[in-house]
């Protein structure tokens, strides 16, 4: 029997689960030398284009300490050597993932998603949605319910991609803790989700219906190819390029010119502001874009 059933049409059946236990650094284990604090921002801007502040010192050393503890490792230069002397070590992967910022929930910036319901009602169906940083699964999920109920069932399609293989995990499985879902309303929490049952009382599981209209990927933003080979109505990159420096913000808006359709949207996050990145989109509304004129003639419809 699955441990999920239809989740109630109200909240107060629901019981949060336990959060997950972070450990704390109270004590310093490994020295971080300055040195090695700046190739690590080196290293993870070369990785993954994230720009990390010198105030992120104590974030870097409280995540990355974990990766010390696990490898059974002395110092940070011995992790750091580790990294370096295989650019395809598996490391890399919990290197990034650890030094990744995933916050999120759903319909986060609500005021984007009636914009996208009356866009995708314009445009009609199918629709087709890059969400491309989908953490742990709450934005692409709050896009696939909004086009569900702008269009009908299965009537759209999300491809979301994310960096951090750990968090993608998260968004496949559907799984989210009473807690997460509590903004929702009993409506969208009946239609969309399984309530949890036995073992996984106190938590929901997003419906098979709406899962099977998400392609969850690994996507590096700075891949020199993102092996995309079609054209989205909308494109959300949200609170994604405030990590990023203003060069690589720009490389990575022009490749995602020839990747929207001629009427399509970008949607930004709420501090983030294109129009000084590049002249490619124009503002269409609160932190939304379109193509401007010509942007796409210009890009010569290459592909990324």
């Amino acid at each position: 029997m699955t441990p999920f059933r239809n989740a109630a049409p109200a909240h107060t059946g629901l019981v949060a689960a336990p959060a997950a236990l972070l450990r704390r650094d109270d004590a310093r284990d490994f020295l971080l030398t300055e040195r090695d604090f700046e190739q690590i921002r080196t290293l993870i801007h070369r990785r993954a284009g994230i720009s990390l502040g010198s105030h992120k010192r104590e974030m870097v050393y409280s995540r990355l300490a974990r990766r010390l503890r696990t490898l059974q490792l002395t110092d940070f230069a011995s992790y750091l050597a580790l990294l370096e002397a295989d650019d395809r070590s598996p490391e890399w992967e919990f290197f990034t993932n650890a030094l990744t910022t995933n916050l999120t929930s759903f319909f986060r910036e609500a005021h984007h998603f009636p914009l996208l319901a009356e866009h995708a009602k314009q445009v009609g169906r199918p629709y087709s949605v890059w969400c491309s940083a989908a953490s742990t699964g709450e934005e692409p999920y709050s896009i696939a319910i909004t086009l569900a109920e702008a269009l009908g069932d299965r009537a759209g399609t999300v491809l979301a991609t994310d960096i951090d293989t750990q968090v993608l995990a998260k968004a496949r499985s559907g799984v989210y803790s009473a807690e997460q879902v509590a903004r929702l309303s009993p409506e969208r929490l009946k239609r969309f989700f399984l309530k949890g049952t036995g073992p996984r009382t106190g938590s929901v599981k997003v419906k098979p219906e709406l899962a099977a209209t998400i392609a969850f990927e690994p996507l590096n933003l700075l891949a020199p190819d993102w092996g995309i080979r079609e054209q989205f109505d909308a494109i959300f990159c949200r609170n994604v390029m405030i990590y990023f420096d203003k060069p690589t913000q720009g490389r990575i808006l022009e490749r995602f010119v020839p990747l929207l359709k001629p009427h399509g949207l970008l949607f930004a996050g709420h501090s983030e502001n294109f129009s000084y990145v590049t002249r490619a989109f124009q503002l269409r509304g609160q932190t939304v874009y379109e193509l401007a004129p010509g942007a796409l003639s210009a890009a010569g419809r290459g592909r990324p």
